[in-house]
């Protein structure tokens, strides 16, 4: 299912920049490349990379990129449904869920995704490589294979109450803190 970028009220950052050079007969040719996370902070989120000779059109770039690959993220009020796992590379990539008011405790490449996304609450481990563009590709893959509870109990034929009962509770607490906060 395709997102429509223009909709969301994005915003973008820049996570890591870097210069690469191509050695030609006639020298060398430098060029930049950049990781720009984009989102909205409402659960949509993307990442792009985008190369250039110039910082600022290697930005635009990954702009472009991240615009076309945005993702929704599964949340429960405002952490993550499960832990997670994923690989991308030799980067590995750990999230598990938080209590309300732990923050995002997690470094580089995934604190950034995990605030743009929208998520309060989550724990994260960088394991394996500290290359920030495969624990970035590592952190989207890990938030798309995250599963709904809804979706899950659906299609094992059971109630979202017998598969995980706390879940209703961190929605009603969500849902008196939101309601008392906007209030």
């Amino acid at each position: 299912m395709k997102i429509n970028a223009d909709a969301l009220n994005l915003e973008e950052r820049v996570v890591r920049t870097n210069k690469v050079q191509k050695t030609h007969k006639g020298g060398r040719t430098m060029s930049w490349n950049a990781l720009v996370i984009v989102g909205d902070r409402h659960g949509y989120v993307g990442a792009g990379l985008g190369k250039a000779r110039a910082i600022p059109d290697a930005i635009r770039k990954g702009v472009e990129a991240a615009k076309k690959n945005i993702i929704k993220v599964p949340m429960v009020g405002t952490t993550i449904p499960h832990e997670i796992l994923a690989r991308h590379g030799a980067a590995e990539v750990l999230l598990k869920p938080a209590a309300p008011g732990t923050g995002i405790v997690a470094g580089s490449s995934v604190r950034a995704i995990l605030e743009l996304a929208g998520i309060h609450d989550v724990l994260g481990k960088s394991l394996g490589s500290a290359n920030a563009i495969n624990i970035a590709w590592a952190t989207l893959d890990a938030l798309q294979r995250l599963k709904r509870a809804e979706d899950v109990a659906s299609a094992r034929g059971k109630t979202v109450d017998e598969l995980v009962p706390w879940v209703r509770k961190v929605e009603a607490a969500a849902a008196s803190s939101g309601a008392a906060s906007h209030g």
